[in-house]
């Protein structure tokens, strides 16, 4: 039978005399079907091929009893995310009557992120959970880990590079969010296989698979920027950022753009940077934490003045508002 598998259609189904059981198949879903047996059970079930054509084997999934939390919104939800698995080169039959305690891609990252990501860098983290969640576990998620082979790792490298994982525009018109990690390209793509490698050692020291596939994958040659301010460019800037700190009554921002300028700093080296880390009479900056590690960044000339006219400027607001508390409480 064939009919859109509703509730009113899940009630409706019945066994047929002398018949051991009854299936509807969805008409909107291939393959996502219910059966009903005489015992009076309904069963949510999907039929698919894991494959191309019709000479592709025919796979069987039961999804679940009818009942919570089985609906039929519920079931076909199910379906529809089992079908992506199969769209991606998975065969989720085949994984479930596989080793039950097999761990899936999407379950070493989880642990990878609970365990494995202490000696990372806050920014780095962030960057990789982006490419975990928006590129890794769409396309390898559902495999096992002691079944990946290189040619998976591979095909991931071409899918992110050709954009497959890139998140759509929206239909109004409006932009996708900023930032790589959901557009794609050689960069990102050359990252994840990184990232993978690094995620499939942590997978060799907990015992999940003997070796690594990611080893010796050729990524994509990374486009390094050395693009330099002509003079005339710093000069420009040198007014602009002038005129914003005179606009906007706070030199602080400006400075910041100018230290990096001066001193070649990250810019979450600067945004960190406290006066504590400013030693004036070794003209240096001795910072803790970088993304290498504590280092000392020794400064020129220009780099003490700004610095210096910055300490006093600061030295004197917190005198200005020590003595307006001072006035505020002998009032």
């Amino acid at each position: 039978m064939k009919g859109k598998i509703t509730k009113r259609t899940v009630d409706g189904l019945v066994v047929p005399g002398g018949a051991d059981e009854a299936t509807l198949w969805d008409t909107e879903i291939k393959g996502f079907g219910i059966r009903a047996r005489a015992s009076g059970t309904k069963t949510y079930i999907l039929h698919y091929r894991a494959g191309c054509g019709r000479a592709a084997p025919l796979r069987k999934v039961t999804i679940g009893k009818h009942g919570s939390p089985w609906t039929p919104e519920t079931a076909r939800g199910e379906a529809k995310r089992l079908l992506g698995q199969v769209a991606n080169g998975c065969d989720p039959a085949k994984t479930r009557s596989g080793d039950k305690k097999a761990f899936t891609v999407t379950e070493l990252c989880e642990l990878y992120l609970a365990e494995g990501i202490a000696h990372k860098k806050e920014s780095t983290l962030r960057s990789d959970k982006g490419r975990i969640k928006h590129h890794i576990i769409p396309l390898l998620g559902c495999k096992r880990v002691d079944a990946l082979t290189r040619a998976d790792l591979e095909r991931l490298l071409i899918n992110v590079k050709a954009g497959k994982t890139a998140a759509p525009k929206a239909s109004n018109g409006e932009k996708r969010p900023a930032g790589g990690l959901t557009v794609g390209g050689s960069g990102v793509a050359g990252q994840c296989v990184t990232l993978m490698s690094t995620i499939l050692n942590f997978a060799v020291k907990r015992g999940l698979r003997p070796d690594n596939p990611a080893q010796g994958i050729k990524r994509p040659p990374i486009r390094r920027m050395e693009r330099f301010l002509s003079e005339q460019e710093i000069s420009r800037l040198a007014v602009a950022l002038e005129a914003e700190a005179v606009a906007s009554g706070n030199p602080y921002p400006s400075a910041a753009i100018k230290l990096l300028l001066l001193t070649g700093c990250r810019r979450g080296e600067m945004q960190m940077l406290k006066w504590e880390h400013v030693d004036f009479e070794r003209q240096c900056l001795r910072l803790p934490d970088s993304k290498t590690g504590a280092k000392v960044i020794y400064l020129n000339a220009p780099t003490i003045e700004l610095l210096s006219s910055l300490n006093a400027l600061t030295e004197t607001h917190v005198s200005s508002v020590a003595q307006k508390m001072t006035r505020s409480q002998a009032v």
